[in-house]
């Protein structure tokens, strides 16, 4: 066995996957501690969330990686997101490893994220280790827990490793699992790509490495994060991208211990970091093949390795910034976002009433909450963001076709011939005795029920609810409220299906009698006097009041449907008259009302409506 293939032997690349709030993180900090990769003494919580709002929020939004050594064997371990919305992130981090640890909470059981995870695992063929975790808990149910794992994946009880990443109990178990179970990366066969065996034996060890993610650092330009499937990568080499024909040079490339640490070359199977000195975000594209040496970049056999799927937003948002004279320094943050977040989408749009700013597509709302808040953290940006659209597909009668992803560009009624609108593929998974309470809210959102699924045939088990669903039904308040139906034992995860055809009109906000335009929104025709109610009815609870009263009103097509009167701030004009005449009492009331006419005129159009309202209407 060659010396490389004996090196390659001993590396193992895996992955944490699990639903949302299964205990990933806390799982991979006990690796770290256990390894002795970190010491005790720097040891916190959750140490692979580097964000402040991954660590506020409990929850992990980026892949972290980070290299483990133990009892000789490298060990490459990519913590990853459990929520919906990031799933995009777990499949870059698959598509980079051979093992995955399939982690499920002892309290919970198997979860919707927990299915959808393991099927991005199955579908990347890699090796499962089945883990139980919290098994320190008062609450734990490990029977069956792993009752539920082995109808799941069909392994047997003793292949389960019970596990608590608050405690430590397990984690070497894991390990272990990890090094004698999991596969060691191979080298790919480069002989099915080139048809010329000299030309193979020319170009077998010509470096590949799939960029799996990317991050901007200010002062070294763009850090690309890549798995080496052939040859090595060294510091000095000439790199160059295959998507985009970028070329530069390794400035520095190292691993993850689990900060940066430089080492003089990234051998085949590492994971590692590569600082490419590339100054411009878009040069350096995930999913992207790097290569180096000369005989590749002249070389038009040398072939990309497998990518990504092309991620498709969801959700579509106006975000403009408050201040006009902020719109460059938004268009930079973006672009460094968009840099380790490839799922994000966004074309420049200009607004009447909001000014210039961009059309953003998102894959759910957390997710455009966590973008929302980390423009306002990490780039100190004022935002106004718009009320959330699916993408509509509008057949004017004219045949022309047109997708609408804002309220403000969907035609006149007379001009449209049809609209259809995104469905989706929805699984609930929840305990049996709160089906009737998921039937009746998923009817109320539209939602056609497909089939049940039963995880296990005891009373107190769970179910599968399979439905399809239109996406604007779950856009918004969906997920607070089939918690709140299931006392917050459900769990949902919901998949692309198709466009259907639809009866939608456009709904606009009028607040003192001028329409705001970011807060207009598309609405089902049969819901529109509900919304509208709705909608008045926030405002008139937080807009804060002025010296004028204003009026609220939601209407289609330019008729009122539905309308509330938020009351002037009013000072008592007569506290400084004691007795006399009634008149002058009189006289200065009608003073008073006067000039609150005149203000109202004044005012129309000049109400500030403050950023928690629009988030109350987002979640009403």
């Amino acid at each position: 066995m060659e010396e490389k293939d004996i090196k390659m032997n001993r590396i193992r690349n895996f992955s944490i996957i699990a639903h949302i709030d299964h205990g990933k993180s806390t799982l991979a900090d006990r690796m770290l501690e256990h390894t002795l990769t970190v010491e005790k003494r720097n040891m916190k919580e959750q140490l692979l969330d580097g964000m402040d709002i991954e660590r506020e929020r409990g929850i992990t939004i980026k892949l972290q990686p980070a290299t483990m050594e133990y009892e000789g064997h490298m060990l490459n371990l990519i913590d990853t997101p459990g929520h919906v919305d990031f799933s995009y992130e777990v499949s870059r981090s698959l598509a980079a490893v051979e093992t995955a640890v399939l982690l499920v909470d002892s309290t919970q059981g198997i979860q919707a994220q927990t299915l959808a995870n393991l099927y991005l695992a199955l579908e990347q063929d890699l090796t499962i280790i089945p883990v139980i975790n919290k098994i320190d808990l008062p609450a734990a149910d490990i029977p069956k827990t792993k009752a539920e794992i082995i109808d799941l994946i069909g392994c047997s009880e003793d292949e389960i490793i019970s596990a608590s990443g608050k405690t430590g109990v397990g984690v070497e178990e894991i390990l272990q699992a990890i090094i004698k179970e999991g596969k060691p990366p191979q080298e790919l066969d480069v002989s099915d790509e080139i048809d010329d065996t000299k030309e193979n034996e020319k170009y077998d060890n010509l470096p590949r490495a799939l960029i799996f993610d990317s991050k901007y650092d200010t002062y070294r330009g763009v850090v690309a994060y890549v798995r080496v499937f052939d040859g090595s990568i060294k510091k000095g080499d000439k790199i160059k991208l295959l998507f985009t024909d970028a070329v530069s040079e390794v400035l520095e490339c190292g691993i993850f211990k689990p900060n940066y640490q430089p080492q003089d070359e990234l051998e085949s199977g590492a994971i590692g970091y590569v600082i490419t000195g590339f100054k411009q975000v878009a040069d350096c594209r995930v999913g992207d093949t790097m290569t180096s040496g000369k005989d590749s970049f002249n070389n038009k056999n040398v072939k990309p390795l497998p990518g990504y799927k092309e991620v498709k937003p969801m959700v579509f948002a106006g975000i403009f910034p408050k201040e006009g004279s902020d719109f460059k320094n938004l268009r930079d943050a973006m672009e460094k976002l968009k840099l380790n977040d490839a799922s994000l989408s966004y074309e420049p749009e200009r607004s009447d009433a909001l000014g210039f700013g961009f059309r953003c597509g998102f894959l759910g709302l957390l997710h455009l909450e966590i973008f929302q808040e980390r423009l306002r953290r990490e780039y100190g940006l004022d935002l106004i963001v718009t009320i959330p659209s699916v993408a509509y597909r509008v057949v004017k009668t004219s045949g022309e076709e047109e997708v609408i992803r804002t309220p403000q560009k969907l035609p006149e009624p007379n001009y449209i011939d049809s609209i259809t609108e995104p469905w989706v593929r929805l699984d609930v998974i929840s305990p049996k005795n709160y089906m009737g309470n998921v039937i009746k809210l998923v009817q109320e959102k539209k939602g056609i029920y497909k089939n049940t699924e039963y995880l296990s045939t005891d009373e107190n088990g769970r179910v599968i609810l399979h439905y399809e669903i239109p996406l604007s039904s779950i856009l918004t308040d969906f997920y607070d409220k089939i918690k709140s139906v299931t006392s917050g034992y459900a769990s949902i995860n919901y998949d692309y299906l198709d466009y259907r055809e639809t009866n939608v009109v456009k709904m606009d906000i009028l607040v003192a009698e001028e329409p705001v335009e970011s807060l207009a929104t598309i609405v089902y025709k049969e819901d529109a006097f509900r919304e509208g109610k709705s909608i008045v009815n926030i405002l008139k609870e937080s807009l804060p009041r002025q010296m004028f009263a204003i009026k609220l009103q939601a209407a289609l097509n330019g008729k009122v449907i539905a309308a509330e009167r938020l009351p002037a701030m009013r000072k008592d004009v007569t506290a400084k008259l004691y007795g006399g005449d009634v008149t002058r009492k009189r006289k200065l009331l009608e003073k008073q009302k006067k000039g609150k006419k005149k203000m109202e005129v004044a005012g129309k159009g000049s109400v500030d409506i403050p950023p928690e309202t629009f988030v109350k209407i987002l979640k009403r």
